[in-house]
């Protein structure tokens, strides 16, 4: 239970709350990556900011901080230039390797969504309540405002044509909104159960094919 709990907080950050490109996050002064970056710089460690590109790019990234850190010891605004850049380059690489382009970094408050501020304060704090009521309240919020609106086109679909699109319009967004967070949920749960026979549903053919409507 606490893991479809979890698992159902993280399916609708991904299908409700994060734009397109959420992982812009890794893209801001604040976010992970350039806080990485900045720990590497500061141990002189470049293993520290790794872990954020494949093993492909590690070499373009050694050889990056090596730059920088030799710039950083002109000192002054030669060092603060050193580690913008290398702040750049570890996000574009970044950015690169999840198929993400690459915009320039941005300032610390640049839109990020609050479930991810969330989502990473819970990570550090180890409570998840603040989390799961954010997350909660948005979904009963999505839904409500989809049903709502279906609702209301279903009752005048039949009055002329126009109004009858209307409601197919209205019903998609609805039923794909609860299909997407539902089929994101069932999916996880199947591969993490240890013997999949015993959800025979879930292993069929075609019974995680996406409906079309």
């Amino acid at each position: 239970m606490k893991k479809m709990f979890l698992t159902l907080i993280l399916a609708v950050c991904a299908a409700l709350l994060l734009p397109a490109g959420a992982d812009a996050h890794c893209d801001t002064m604040d976010g992970p990556v350039v806080a990485d970056a900045r720990e590497a710089l500061a141990e002189g460690d470049p293993s520290l900011a790794l872990k954020w590109v494949s093993e492909e790019a590690e070499s373009e990234i050694r050889a990056a901080f090596d730059k920088a850190q030799q710039a950083r010891k002109v000192g002054g605004s030669a060092a603060e230039v050193a580690d913008l850049w290398f702040f750049e380059t570890l996000v574009r690489v970044h950015r690169a390797g999840e198929g993400a382009p690459y915009t320039g970094l941005k300032s610390s408050d640049a839109g990020v969504p609050e479930a991810v501020r969330q989502a990473d304060a819970a990570l550090q704090t180890g409570e998840i309540k603040p989390l799961a009521h954010h997350v909660g309240e948005a979904t009963s919020r999505a839904i409500a405002e989809r049903f709502a609106a279906a609702r209301e086109a279903l009752i005048h679909r039949g009055e002329s044509v126009a109004r009858g699109r209307e409601f197919v319009s209205a019903y998609v967004e609805y039923v794909h909104l609860v299909e997407k967070i539902a089929e994101m949920v069932e999916n996880d749960d199947a591969h993490g159960c240890e013997n999949c026979s015993e959800h025979p549903e879930k292993s069929s053919p075609g019974t995680n094919q996406k409906r079309q409507h």
